[in-house]
């Protein structure tokens, strides 16, 4: 019940794209617009700049999702199976950052980009977001649970820890990938604050800034039918990568792909 309730209005916002504007809000509901109304989607490029938008929107989150991968995967290894002093020290405080609520750094951080000159650019959205301490602590609880004979096996062999890393650990690690991926790439997608303070030129602009540009452009309420076709258009790309990422969220964060 509950699922079907949360479903309702992503129904309605489908229903509502191939509609004319005068079936809107007929009630009750017609859920299955007649006729269909195809001219929604390509009103919604031509109406506004929406390719670039989405462009931009799909380079953020892919930056920033292979940034984090590459970041995070690369410290959780080290604070999970490298030996150095003060190891568990610098992870905690690693953690506490986690402590600071993103709004309250968002004023250094634009006062320290305004001074680089890169106001108004993607790299205020992308570098910040590259390093995640949750992302860190989710590699290194995984891959603790590793056997410790695959690192020992590989030292004799030769390995550096580089290597230990590239060619064993990540490999066993398409589960952890899969699901932080997905969620980072969900964060950055769905990011209004962000572009919202650092991006002012409408070329700039990502989808959500773009949509509410939209609204205020065209009065919302007499383009809802092209609003919400362009909104379905958004949501794509995040269900694409869950169906793509889904696969690996059932076997288990602590699932190692080892048998025998």
């Amino acid at each position: 019940l509950g699922a079907i309730l949360m479903v309702i209005p992503f129904i309605w916002m489908i229903s509502t794209s191939f509609k004319e504007l005068a079936q809107v809000f007929v009630y009750p509901p017609e859920w299955i617009p007649e006729p269909f109304i195809w001219e929604n989607y390509p009103k919604a490029f031509t109406a506004v700049p929406f390719a670039r938008w989405f462009l931009n929107s799909l380079f953020i989150g892919l930056f920033v999702t292979l940034g984090q991968l590459l970041t995070c995967s690369l410290a959780g290894f080290t604070f999970a199976r490298m030996r150095f002093p003060g190891r568990n020290a610098l992870f905690l405080l690693y953690l506490g950052t986690m402590m600071i609520p993103h709004h309250v750094t968002i004023i250094p951080v634009f006062v320290m980009m305004n001074a680089l000159g890169l106001v108004d650019t993607f790299w205020p959205l992308i570098i910040p977001a590259l390093v995640s301490a949750w992302g860190t602590f989710l590699f290194r609880q995984y891959f603790l649970t590793m056997p410790q004979e695959l690192e020992d096996a590989a030292k004799i062999d030769g390995c550096s820890f580089f290597r230990i890393y590239s060619q064993i650990f990540m490999p066993l690690s398409k589960p952890i990938l899969a699901t932080l991926g997905v969620f980072t790439f969900m964060g950055s997608w769905n990011d209004f604050l962000g572009p919202l303070i650092f991006l002012q030129s409408k070329d700039n602009k990502t989808l959500p800034i773009g949509l509410l540009q939209f609204r205020a452009d065209f009065q919302g309420m007499s383009n809802w039918p092209v609003m919400m076709a362009g909104v379905v258009i958004s949501v794509l790309p995040v269900l694409i990568a869950f169906v793509i990422g889904q696969k690996y969220f059932v076997r288990g964060i602590a699932l190692t792909g080892i048998k025998g």
